[in-house]
């Protein structure tokens, strides 16, 4: 028996490869296919299962694109009914997979079709369960995204949740390992552990979801306690998990195709592409296209995309590091933005040697900042989340989270002058990148966001602890 856990740290994923005996299955797969494939392949197996524990709202699976290739059989759990054919497993169904067993659990709550798949071993041992969004490490699955669907409120769908784990999760023993769908960093959760597996045992005793002596009500108030909405792809990705999508291999093709700069900015000036530039935040403060909207590839690139554009058939022309094409169509594909169009061939130096405009963006020093403080014409903008600026803030500044910016841009003074940060300095130039491309020019960016500031003599709000905060 083999196990594997195949982990995305941009999406916080975790997808599995199971191998007993020549055959495989994979749990949870992204949307390309390759690797999969491959590594079934260099090991000698055959991909039997396709084990999807819920629709995924937080990215697009790769399971029609992985049948398609392999053969391998698509399994949902009970009460999924999505728009291709798929083994819909009952609760309790037990699947062969070469001398070992997959035992489907049926455990609604995050979504009505979640489930788990519990691993029997050759000894008849309950080795594993892969949890999906049920059960995080620290932390279980939240129950708001599925009311529509459900057509239940979060706080039945939590108490939905209370029952699975209490019926199905808690009762396994006490050393079987838990694989969850996620780690610290997914907004499918509040308080996931950036530990990726844990044992049952050790999740009923830190757990706070999982407390034996926890009621209910209890459970329903804490689990529901304190979420924020959820990013606006949420719920377009989760309806993309139950269609029949295009192939990656198309997005792929089409989304690396090399334009020249003419070619480029017709896209982007008559067709309505918007550019994406994906190099680092010092590259686009140094200089860009005009109008064009910076979220680096090495920062967390797609949730970004999938939080700030709000159309997932928006038309998408790039400018990637050299040699990075693939890499940024596929990310962008994993949240369901499969319009892509093309990238600048040559990148902004074949920009600038086709004679074309250039963009920057202002940028300031924390000392610069503290220096002017006093005196300031300027408003300092906080563009991180709402708990980091609830937990510390330069004492004066003003809380605009990105995640927000198209909702709230009308609270910007187009006569005014703006000092943006974020914690480092990625967010704010994202933040910068938008406004200037919606014709706001007085926003300036503070290079090294609310690091920088531990240099200054600013003063900071007292520090409270986020846990603490509600």
């Amino acid at each position: 028996m083999h196990i594997e856990q195949i982990y995305t740290g941009c999406l916080a994923q975790g997808a599995y490869y199971i191998e007993s005996n020549g055959e495989a299955a994979i749990v949870d797969p992204l949307r390309e296919t390759k690797d999969y494939i491959e590594k079934a392949e260099s090991r000698g197996a055959k991909i039997k299962y396709i084990l999807e524990t819920h629709f995924h709202a937080d990215f697009v699976s790769g399971h029609l694109d992985l049948a398609q290739k392999t053969g391998a059989q698509i399994v949902y759990g009970p009460l999924a009914e999505p728009e291709f054919d798929i083994l819909q497993a009952a609760d309790g169904q037990e699947l062969k997979l070469g001398d070992i067993t997959l035992k489907v659990l049926h455990t609604p709550g995050h979504t009505m079709e979640s489930s788990c798949f519990l691993l029997i071993d050759e000894e008849g041992k309950q080795h594993s369960v892969f949890t999906g969004d049920t059960l995080f490490i620290g932390d279980v699955g939240r129950p708001d995204l599925a009311q529509k669907a459900a057509h239940m409120t979060q706080e039945e769908l939590a108490a939905t949740l209370y029952h699975s784990l209490r019926d199905k999760v808690m009762t396994l023993p006490h050393d079987t390992i838990v694989y969850p769908g996620h780690g610290a960093g997914s907004a499918c959760g509040k308080h996931m552990s950036s530990q990726t597996w844990d044992t049952i045992g050790n999740q009923i005793a830190t757990n706070y979801a999982l407390r034996v002596d926890m009621t209910e009500a209890e459970f329903v108030k804490e689990v529901t306690d304190g979420l924020l909405p959820p990013p606006q792809y949420f719920p377009k990705n989760a309806a993309m998990n139950k269609q029949d999508i295009v192939s990656i291999d198309n997005v792929l093709e089409r989304g690396t195709v090399a334009l020249d700069p003419d070619t480029f900015e017709a896209m982007a000036n008559h067709e309505g592409a918007m550019v994406l530039d994906t190099r680092s935040e010092a590259d686009f403060v140094a200089g860009h296209v005009p109008n064009s909207i910076f979220i680096g590839i090495d920062g967390s690139f797609a949730p970004w995309v999938g939080a700030l554009v709000a159309d997932l058939n928006q038309p998408l022309v790039l400018i990637t590091p050299a040699g990075r094409e693939e890499e940024v169509v596929t990310r962008l594909s994993r949240v369901g933005y499969d319009n892509t169009l093309g990238y600048l061939e040559g990148g902004l130096d074949a920009w600038k040697a086709a004679g074309k405009d250039v963009g920057t963006i202002a940028q300031v020093t924390a000392q610069e900042v503290a220096d002017t403080f006093e005196g300031r014409t300027w408003e300092l903008l906080d563009v991180r989340k709402p708990g980091e600026f609830e937990a510390e803030h330069i004492d004066g500044a003003n809380s605009l989270p990105l995640d927000y910016v198209n909702e709230k841009m009308d609270a910007i003074d187009a006569n005014k002058t703006y000092y943006a940060h974020c914690a480092g300095g990625y967010r704010s130039v994202i933040f910068n990148s938008i406004l200037k491309a919606r014709g706001f020019h007085n926003v300036v960016d503070v290079a090294g966001g609310f690091k920088a500031f531990e240099n200054t003599n600013l003063p900071k709000t007292d520090y409270v602890c986020p846990s603490t905060l509600k």
